[in-house]
């Protein structure tokens, strides 16, 4: 008999609000991860659990040691080079004032070869398109070697081939190096070809939680955004669409 491996991320009983404006209530979900676990964001009540420790127990530094997330976008003051951006990720791994020694510089690298963007090391990360700023970020994260990763809209400045290039790239890692990769998106197609797992969340509250196929129908859509919404097949693929009247 097999056992279910545990969740690396549990949310119990999530609530969170903007002033007087609630966000979440009652969340729950054993693979959800969202802004709270960075601690950018305190939860008003429930429990967030990394590996089974209660997230307001451990350091910034465990934290950062465990998740490491990967903004929508991110614009530095100083032109670094792209190896200095990853390098940024071993910060978690350093002392008080210490400099990255050739291990940390051997892990981004490593990092820099998982995502195919080595030959732009010493490029600086100013002159970069949107689509490998995306990768640069996500070598960053690697380069934090945290076993989760947080995710936040990571395709929504690009075109149409880079974010296909970046989902591709996130699903082979999660795949290969056994990540826990959380993140949020808001077209539902996203979802259906590049998630293990979808949750819909809408007024604070979860509308469903379970596979891609389970979750992603038509009545489920419909209900989230308020419009009709149709799901079409070839039989290995979908494509969700909006039924609009003309």
């Amino acid at each position: 008999m097999t056992q279910s491996r545990p969740s690396v991320v549990d949310i119990q009983n999530l609530g969170f609000a903007y002033g007087d404006a609630e966000v979440l209530h009652d969340l729950t979900m054993a693979i959800g991860l969202l802004r709270c676990v960075e601690r950018l964001l305190t939860p008003r009540t429930g429990t967030i659990l990394i590996d089974g420790r209660d997230l307001k127990t451990l350091s910034a530094r465990d934290v950062s040691r465990r998740a490491a997330s990967v903004p929508q976008s991110h614009a530095p003051a100083f032109p670094y080079t792209v190896q200095d951006i990853v390098l940024m990720g071993r910060n978690p791994h350093l002392g008080t004032a210490s400099q990255p020694g050739p291990h940390d510089v051997a892990v981004a690298r490593q990092a820099m070869d998982e995502l195919g963007i080595r030959a732009i090391a010493l490029r600086p990360y100013t002159q970069l398109s949107g689509g490998q700023l995306q990768l640069v970020l996500l070598a960053r994260a690697l380069a934090q070697e945290a076993h989760v990763l947080l995710l936040d809209e990571p395709t929504a400045h690009l075109d149409f081939r880079n974010r296909h290039v970046v989902l591709s790239t996130i699903r082979d890692l999660a795949v290969r190096l056994g990540l826990t990769v959380i993140m949020t998106v808001h077209d539902p197609n996203d979802a259906m070809q590049y998630a293990d797992r979808v949750g819909l969340v809408s007024n604070g509250g979860l509308i469903a939680l379970g596979t891609p196929d389970e979750v992603l129908t038509a009545d489920n859509l419909g209900r989230l955004y308020g419009m009709p919404i149709e799901v079409l097949t070839d039989g290995s693929r979908h494509v969700i669409v909006a039924e609009i009247d003309r």
